[in-house]
Protein backbone atom coordinates (compact mmCIF):
# COMPACT_ATOMS: atom_id res chain seq x y z
CA UNK A 1 0.00 0.00 0.00
CA UNK A 2 1.35 3.54 -0.85
CA UNK A 3 1.36 6.30 1.96
CA UNK A 4 0.96 9.79 1.17
CA UNK A 5 4.48 11.48 2.53
CA UNK A 6 3.55 13.68 5.44
CA UNK A 7 6.80 15.39 5.22
CA UNK A 8 6.24 19.46 5.18
CA UNK A 9 4.30 21.91 7.10
CA UNK A 10 1.62 20.39 9.11
CA UNK A 11 -1.19 21.77 10.97
CA UNK A 12 -1.96 24.27 13.19
CA UNK A 13 -3.07 23.66 16.99
CA UNK A 14 -6.15 25.71 17.62
CA UNK A 15 -8.21 25.35 20.70
CA UNK A 16 -11.86 25.95 21.40
CA UNK A 17 -14.38 26.04 24.11
CA UNK A 18 -17.29 24.07 24.77
CA UNK A 19 -19.62 22.84 27.65
CA UNK A 20 -16.26 25.07 29.99
CA UNK A 21 -14.32 22.36 28.26
CA UNK A 22 -10.99 23.39 26.53
CA UNK A 23 -11.17 21.50 23.29
CA UNK A 24 -8.29 21.08 20.44
CA UNK A 25 -8.61 21.04 16.49
CA UNK A 26 -5.61 21.03 14.28
CA UNK A 27 -6.48 23.46 11.33
CA UNK A 28 -4.53 22.78 7.92
CA UNK A 29 -5.03 26.56 6.26
CA UNK A 30 -5.99 27.27 3.04
CA UNK A 31 -8.83 30.04 4.45
CA UNK A 32 -10.27 30.89 1.61
CA UNK A 33 -11.25 27.13 0.55
CA UNK A 34 -14.58 25.75 1.64
CA UNK A 35 -14.44 24.34 5.05
CA UNK A 36 -13.40 20.07 5.86
CA UNK A 37 -14.07 18.95 9.43
CA UNK A 38 -12.29 15.38 9.79
CA UNK A 39 -13.69 14.05 12.89
CA UNK A 40 -12.10 10.85 14.61
CA UNK A 41 -13.18 7.86 16.34
CA UNK A 42 -13.62 6.95 20.09
CA UNK A 43 -10.12 6.34 21.59
CA UNK A 44 -8.81 7.83 18.50
CA UNK A 45 -6.97 11.79 17.63
CA UNK A 46 -7.58 14.25 15.46
CA UNK A 47 -3.84 13.54 14.14
CA UNK A 48 -5.32 9.64 12.49
CA UNK A 49 -6.45 12.09 9.58
CA UNK A 50 -3.11 13.59 9.02
CA UNK A 51 -3.16 11.58 5.24
CA UNK A 52 -6.17 12.24 4.05
CA UNK A 53 -5.44 16.06 4.80
CA UNK A 54 -2.53 15.84 3.40
CA UNK A 55 -3.71 14.95 0.13
CA UNK A 56 -7.01 17.07 0.14
CA UNK A 57 -5.52 20.60 2.00
CA UNK A 58 -5.18 22.16 -1.90
CA UNK A 59 -8.84 22.10 -2.06
CA UNK A 60 -10.31 23.01 1.10
CA UNK A 61 -10.13 24.15 4.89
CA UNK A 62 -9.67 21.75 6.76
CA UNK A 63 -10.21 21.43 10.59
CA UNK A 64 -10.23 17.93 12.62
CA UNK A 65 -11.03 18.03 16.19
CA UNK A 66 -10.03 15.93 19.07
CA UNK A 67 -13.22 14.82 20.59
CA UNK A 68 -13.38 15.35 24.36
CA UNK A 69 -11.66 13.05 26.41
CA UNK A 70 -9.37 12.53 23.02
CA UNK A 71 -6.47 13.36 22.08
CA UNK A 72 -5.17 16.81 22.74
CA UNK A 73 -8.51 18.39 24.54
CA UNK A 74 -9.80 18.44 27.44
CA UNK A 75 -11.00 15.04 29.81
CA UNK A 76 -13.99 16.10 30.86
CA UNK A 77 -14.42 16.35 34.86
CA UNK A 78 -17.94 14.41 35.81
CA UNK A 79 -16.92 11.59 32.94
CA UNK A 80 -19.65 13.14 30.66
CA UNK A 81 -19.10 11.39 27.17
CA UNK A 82 -22.89 11.47 25.92
CA UNK A 83 -23.76 11.69 22.32
CA UNK A 84 -25.56 14.57 23.02
CA UNK A 85 -22.88 16.15 24.45
CA UNK A 86 -20.27 15.20 21.75
CA UNK A 87 -22.85 16.56 18.96
CA UNK A 88 -23.29 19.92 21.37
CA UNK A 89 -19.21 20.22 20.68
CA UNK A 90 -19.15 19.72 17.30
CA UNK A 91 -22.35 22.20 16.68
CA UNK A 92 -19.83 24.72 18.48
CA UNK A 93 -17.15 24.28 16.58
CA UNK A 94 -19.30 25.06 13.65
CA UNK A 95 -20.72 27.76 15.26
CA UNK A 96 -18.00 29.73 16.47
CA UNK A 97 -15.64 29.16 13.68
CA UNK A 98 -18.30 30.05 10.86
CA UNK A 99 -18.28 27.01 9.01
CA UNK A 100 -21.26 26.11 7.86
CA UNK A 101 -22.12 25.44 4.99
CA UNK A 102 -19.45 22.29 5.97
CA UNK A 103 -18.69 18.85 4.19
CA UNK A 104 -17.67 16.36 6.79
CA UNK A 105 -16.02 13.06 6.74
CA UNK A 106 -16.17 11.06 10.07
CA UNK A 107 -15.19 7.44 11.44
CA UNK A 108 -16.95 5.53 13.54
CA UNK A 109 -17.85 7.27 17.12
CA UNK A 110 -17.18 10.28 15.22
CA UNK A 111 -19.88 9.40 12.15
CA UNK A 112 -22.32 8.56 14.77
CA UNK A 113 -21.55 12.51 15.87
CA UNK A 114 -21.63 13.87 12.44
CA UNK A 115 -24.46 12.06 11.61
CA UNK A 116 -26.94 12.98 14.09
CA UNK A 117 -25.45 16.70 14.27
CA UNK A 118 -26.52 17.04 10.46
CA UNK A 119 -29.92 15.64 11.27
CA UNK A 120 -30.66 18.44 13.49
CA UNK A 121 -28.95 21.23 11.53
CA UNK A 122 -29.62 19.36 8.01
CA UNK A 123 -29.23 22.76 6.73
CA UNK A 124 -25.55 23.45 7.54
CA UNK A 125 -24.05 20.13 5.87
CA UNK A 126 -23.05 20.09 2.02
CA UNK A 127 -21.99 17.03 1.92
CA UNK A 128 -21.82 14.07 4.43
CA UNK A 129 -19.39 10.92 4.66
CA UNK A 130 -18.91 8.39 7.54
CA UNK A 131 -16.87 5.18 7.46
CA UNK A 132 -18.94 2.57 10.12
CA UNK A 133 -20.51 5.55 11.39
CA UNK A 134 -24.32 3.55 12.43
CA UNK A 135 -23.50 2.48 15.28
CA UNK A 136 -24.58 -1.36 16.75
CA UNK A 137 -26.56 -3.16 14.23
CA UNK A 138 -30.32 -3.06 14.75
CA UNK A 139 -30.57 -6.51 16.23
CA UNK A 140 -27.52 -5.42 18.74
CA UNK A 141 -29.83 -2.07 19.68
CA UNK A 142 -32.67 -4.06 20.59
CA UNK A 143 -31.05 -6.23 22.74
CA UNK A 144 -29.48 -3.70 24.70
CA UNK A 145 -33.27 -1.69 24.74
CA UNK A 146 -34.48 -4.81 25.73
CA UNK A 147 -33.26 -4.60 29.07
CA UNK A 148 -34.85 -2.89 31.34
CA UNK A 149 -33.87 0.43 32.85
CA UNK A 150 -33.28 -0.58 36.00
CA UNK A 151 -30.34 -3.44 35.02
CA UNK A 152 -28.97 -1.14 32.43
CA UNK A 153 -28.42 1.64 35.24
CA UNK A 154 -26.96 -0.85 37.29
CA UNK A 155 -24.22 -2.07 34.95
CA UNK A 156 -23.87 1.33 34.26
CA UNK A 157 -23.27 2.23 37.82
CA UNK A 158 -20.78 -0.79 38.17
CA UNK A 159 -18.83 0.16 34.87
CA UNK A 160 -18.30 4.12 36.14
CA UNK A 161 -16.94 2.55 39.60
CA UNK A 162 -14.81 0.16 37.69
CA UNK A 163 -13.17 2.58 35.48
CA UNK A 164 -12.88 5.09 38.28
CA UNK A 165 -10.40 2.50 39.34
CA UNK A 166 -8.82 2.14 36.20
CA UNK A 167 -5.40 3.50 35.65
CA UNK A 168 -4.45 4.60 32.53
CA UNK A 169 -2.09 1.86 31.21
CA UNK A 170 1.73 2.52 30.88
CA UNK A 171 4.09 1.17 28.60
CA UNK A 172 7.66 1.34 29.32
CA UNK A 173 8.78 2.92 25.60
CA UNK A 174 7.08 3.74 22.52
CA UNK A 175 8.14 0.59 21.38
CA UNK A 176 5.64 -0.81 23.49
CA UNK A 177 2.76 1.18 22.45
CA UNK A 178 3.41 0.69 19.20
CA UNK A 179 3.18 -2.77 19.49
CA UNK A 180 -0.32 -2.22 20.61
CA UNK A 181 -1.14 -0.48 17.87
CA UNK A 182 -0.50 -2.98 15.40
CA UNK A 183 -2.22 -5.11 17.17
CA UNK A 184 -5.43 -3.28 17.13
CA UNK A 185 -5.34 -2.86 13.53
CA UNK A 186 -3.07 -5.52 11.16
CA UNK A 187 -3.92 -3.56 8.05
CA UNK A 188 -1.19 -0.69 9.50
CA UNK A 189 2.47 -0.28 7.61
CA UNK A 190 4.97 0.70 10.23
CA UNK A 191 5.14 4.13 9.13
CA UNK A 192 1.40 4.52 9.92
CA UNK A 193 1.17 2.78 13.26
CA UNK A 194 4.41 4.80 14.25
CA UNK A 195 2.77 7.92 13.18
CA UNK A 196 -0.57 7.40 15.28
CA UNK A 197 1.30 5.98 17.89
CA UNK A 198 3.63 8.52 18.76
CA UNK A 199 0.25 11.29 17.91
CA UNK A 200 -1.60 8.94 20.57
CA UNK A 201 0.56 8.85 23.67
CA UNK A 202 1.34 11.17 26.16
CA UNK A 203 5.03 11.23 27.99
CA UNK A 204 4.65 10.56 31.89
CA UNK A 205 6.91 11.97 34.71
CA UNK A 206 8.23 9.15 34.67
CA UNK A 207 9.11 8.37 31.27
CA UNK A 208 6.55 5.98 30.52
CA UNK A 209 4.37 6.82 27.83
CA UNK A 210 0.67 6.34 28.29
CA UNK A 211 -2.79 6.84 25.83
CA UNK A 212 -4.11 9.91 25.83
CA UNK A 213 -7.82 9.47 25.72
CA UNK A 214 -10.21 9.24 29.15
CA UNK A 215 -10.91 5.49 30.37
CA UNK A 216 -14.48 6.94 30.72
CA UNK A 217 -14.79 6.89 26.95
CA UNK A 218 -14.77 3.23 26.92
CA UNK A 219 -18.30 3.68 28.87
CA UNK A 220 -21.44 2.67 27.25
CA UNK A 221 -24.33 5.04 28.11
CA UNK A 222 -27.53 3.42 29.60
CA UNK A 223 -30.04 5.84 28.09
CA UNK A 224 -30.42 8.07 25.46
CA UNK A 225 -32.59 8.57 22.04
CA UNK A 226 -34.60 5.92 20.94
CA UNK A 227 -34.42 3.83 17.83
CA UNK A 228 -37.36 5.40 16.41
CA UNK A 229 -35.44 9.09 17.67
CA UNK A 230 -32.40 8.11 15.84
CA UNK A 231 -34.09 7.04 12.65
CA UNK A 232 -36.34 10.28 12.67
CA UNK A 233 -32.85 12.32 12.92
CA UNK A 234 -31.49 9.79 9.65
CA UNK A 235 -34.77 10.63 8.05
CA UNK A 236 -34.06 14.93 8.59
CA UNK A 237 -30.91 14.21 6.81
CA UNK A 238 -31.08 16.61 3.21
CA UNK A 239 -27.45 16.46 1.62
CA UNK A 240 -25.65 13.87 -0.23
CA UNK A 241 -24.24 10.97 2.30
CA UNK A 242 -21.65 8.36 1.79
CA UNK A 243 -21.49 5.54 4.00
CA UNK A 244 -18.56 3.83 3.79
CA UNK A 245 -17.66 -0.02 5.52
CA UNK A 246 -15.00 -2.34 5.75
CA UNK A 247 -15.84 -5.96 4.21
CA UNK A 248 -13.62 -7.33 7.11
CA UNK A 249 -14.86 -5.07 9.65
CA UNK A 250 -17.48 -6.13 12.65
CA UNK A 251 -19.74 -3.26 11.73
CA UNK A 252 -22.99 -4.17 10.24
CA UNK A 253 -23.45 -3.14 6.71
CA UNK A 254 -27.21 -0.81 6.90
CA UNK A 255 -27.53 -2.06 3.08
CA UNK A 256 -28.07 -5.94 4.32
CA UNK A 257 -29.89 -4.64 7.79
CA UNK A 258 -32.39 -2.35 6.62
CA UNK A 259 -31.15 0.82 7.96
CA UNK A 260 -30.34 2.54 4.81
CA UNK A 261 -34.46 2.70 3.90
CA UNK A 262 -34.29 6.03 6.71
CA UNK A 263 -32.46 8.17 4.68
CA UNK A 264 -33.26 10.54 1.50
CA UNK A 265 -29.70 10.61 -0.33
CA UNK A 266 -27.28 7.89 0.80
CA UNK A 267 -25.19 5.19 -0.84
CA UNK A 268 -23.31 2.97 0.25
CA UNK A 269 -19.97 1.64 -0.58
CA UNK A 270 -18.20 -1.55 0.91
CA UNK A 271 -14.36 -1.84 0.82
CA UNK A 272 -12.74 -5.18 -0.29
CA UNK A 273 -9.23 -5.73 2.13
CA UNK A 274 -10.45 -3.42 4.90
CA UNK A 275 -11.67 -3.51 8.44
CA UNK A 276 -13.17 -0.84 10.79
CA UNK A 277 -10.55 1.89 9.48
CA UNK A 278 -11.20 1.91 6.22
CA UNK A 279 -9.28 5.62 5.23
CA UNK A 280 -6.03 3.77 6.87
CA UNK A 281 -6.53 0.27 5.88
CA UNK A 282 -7.45 0.86 1.88
CA UNK A 283 -5.94 4.58 2.14
CA UNK A 284 -5.47 5.74 -2.01
CA UNK A 285 -8.85 3.92 -2.40
CA UNK A 286 -10.60 5.87 0.28
CA UNK A 287 -9.18 9.17 -1.83
CA UNK A 288 -10.65 8.16 -4.85
CA UNK A 289 -14.06 8.15 -2.91
CA UNK A 290 -13.84 10.89 -1.78
CA UNK A 291 -12.63 12.99 -5.46
CA UNK A 292 -15.45 11.29 -6.72
CA UNK A 293 -18.16 11.48 -3.85
CA UNK A 294 -17.03 15.49 -3.83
Amino acid sequence: MSVIDLEGSGPTSRIYFSQRLRLHYVDWGNLGAPPLLLVHGGRDHCRNWDWVATALRKGWHILAPDLRGHGDSQWSPDGNYSTAAYVYDLAQLIHQQELAPVTIVSHSLGGNIAIRYTGIYPETVNKLVAIEGLGLSPQQTARRVGRPIAERMRNWVDEMRALSGRLPRRYASIEDALKRMQEANAHLSPEQARHLTQHGVNLNEDGTYSWKFDNYVRADSPYGMTTAEIEELWARIICPTLLVYGKESWASNPEDDGRMQHFKNARVVSVEGAGHWVHHDRLQLFLDLLRDFF
